[in-house]
């Protein structure tokens, strides 16, 4: 009898023994599996920055100084998007980017509030952000040749536009109201679109000296084409 409670107190310290282990094997484990994931965390991290310093670089090999202002110009380069690092730049007043797949203008263009032009013509563009508006020194938007198939109200908001570019968008066939308040609006190009009425925004712009509509699908025109007639491509 006294054998098999022995025996019994063995096996007990055994079992113990062993879930010890056990345990401290498994703390090893998820300790080497935390580290892991950490220097992959960190790993993922130091491509990123490599990757922005890279951009940047890239970028400011762009920058060129034209009739005293500062220039973004990227021709024919793949281009999709523009990376945050462009944030860093924020001193340029022109972009000219043009043929490079660019897909969409960056929520982050509110920050350049030296903007002057922004030329991003034949490109693959789809969308005018709201923050587009945010930029009030804005002189002149070209975005023809693009996919761009409305024109936020925001846009309302660059109050300094002279100069405004839409051309052979294909699918744009309105803009909105608030557009008359662009009281210094001169230039405006929407030819090859799909406009079958001139828009009332743009009877109303009071400075607007040139106007190309041709191209598109006009079935009306206002009474007083006349007074108008200087001014249009139809």
């Amino acid at each position: 009898m006294v054998g098999v409670v022995a025996c019994g107190s063995v096996s007990s310290i055994k079992a113990l023994w062993e879930t010890r282990i056990r345990r401290v094997q498994e703390e090893q484990q998820e300790e080497q599996r935390r580290r892991t994931a950490g220097g992959g965390a960190t790993g993922r991290l130091s491509v990123c920055l490599w990757e922005d310093r890279a951009a940047l670089s890239r970028l400011k090999q762009k920058l060129q100084t034209e009739d005293g202002r500062l220039v973004l110009r990227i021709e024919q380069e793949d281009w999709k998007s523009l990376p945050g690092c462009l944030l860093q730049l924020t001193q340029v007043q022109e972009w000219q980017i043009h043929r490079t797949g660019l897909q969409k203008i960056p929520h982050f263009i509110s920050s350049f509030q030296n903007l002057l032009v922004l030329d991003l013509s034949r490109n693959g563009v789809t969308e005018i952000p709201q923050q587009i508006g945010q930029l009030t020194r804005l002189r002149e938007l070209m975005l023809s040749y693009n996919r761009v198939q409305e024109v936020p109200e925001a846009l309302s908001g660059c109050e300094s536009l002279e100069r405004l570019e839409l051309a052979m968008n294909r699918d744009l066939n309105w803009l909105p109201d608030q557009l008359r308040n662009l009281k210094k609006l001169q230039h405006l190009d929407l030819s090859m679109n799909d406009f079958s009425c001139l828009p009332d925004c743009v009877v109303a712009l009071p400075a607007l000296e040139w106007l190309d509509m041709g191209g598109n699908r006009l079935q009306h025109l206002p009474d007083d084409i006349h007074r108008w007639v200087c001014l249009f491509n139809l």
